[in-house]
């Protein structure tokens, strides 16, 4: 009887970690990953996932990250405890995000560095909100290095640029429009629907006014069209 190694080992779904220090970065991390998810809602074969844990290496726990937000192409959406990577084909993660917290070390930054470049992943973001610094690091080769210019910079593999302000970072889709949180997404959708609604109440009063015209033309016995 062959026994699988998923039951003599246990992978766990939680390493007992907070999802985020603070607002900022929590905001940040939910930013980035909805957005992700409505770029590629139409893409059946392309995973998003926010602080779910990697597992890269079959049988090794204890190798393991959380990135706080990935994006892998070529896996099916849907729900997972942890991404165990030789369960998805063997494919790792190809982007990978950090918001970084006053709680992160450079110890723990330079080990997930190693871990990120080790494992395959192909782009690596790490954005500080409070110091509105954003690096970006692409593999060449065998290793992950840094990109020089990151301003205004266009990720190859998801479409999406990257624009630094005095403000702090802007993220645009590939169309140019720019990554919204959930409550800017609420009140573009409402305006958008009021000045539906206002165009509607404009042509229907337009029409009404035609009406009423030609109605007046006809009690005068003329034609409207020959008008």
């Amino acid at each position: 009887m062959v026994i699988s190694l998923d039951r003599e080992i246990i992978y766990p779904d939680s390493d007992g970690q907070p999802m985020a220090d603070n607002t900022k970065q929590f905001r940040w991390i939910v930013l980035l990953k909805e957005n992700l998810e409505c770029l590629f809602a139409n893409n059946p074969q392309v995973f998003v996932a926010g602080d779910l844990l990697w597992y890269p290496v079959e049988g090794s726990p204890n190798i393991r990250v959380a990135p706080d937000v990935f994006v892998v192409f070529g896996r099916p959406k849907g729900d997972r405890g942890s991404y165990r990577q030789w369960q998805e084909d063997n494919i790792p993660p190809q982007v990978v995000f950090e918001i970084l917290s006053p709680g992160n070390t450079i110890k723990e930054m330079t080990k997930k560095l190693q871990f990120y470049s080790r494992y395959g992943v192909e782009e690596y973001y790490i954005y500080d909100p409070d110091c509105q610094e954003l690096v970006g690091l692409q593999r060449s080769a065998d290793e992950l290095t840094v990109i020089e210019d990151i301003n205004n910079w266009q990720s190859p593999l998801l479409r999406i640029s990257f624009v630094l302000t005095p403000e702090g970072l802007n993220v645009y889709y590939p169309n140019g429009q720019p990554f919204l949180t959930t409550v800017e997404l609420s009140q573009q959708v409402e305006s958008e629907k009021e000045r539906a609604e206002f165009e509607k109440q404009r042509a229907e009063s337009e029409k009404q006014r035609a009406d009423r015209l030609a109605e007046q033309l006809r009690l005068l016995k003329v034609d409207p069209i020959d008008h």
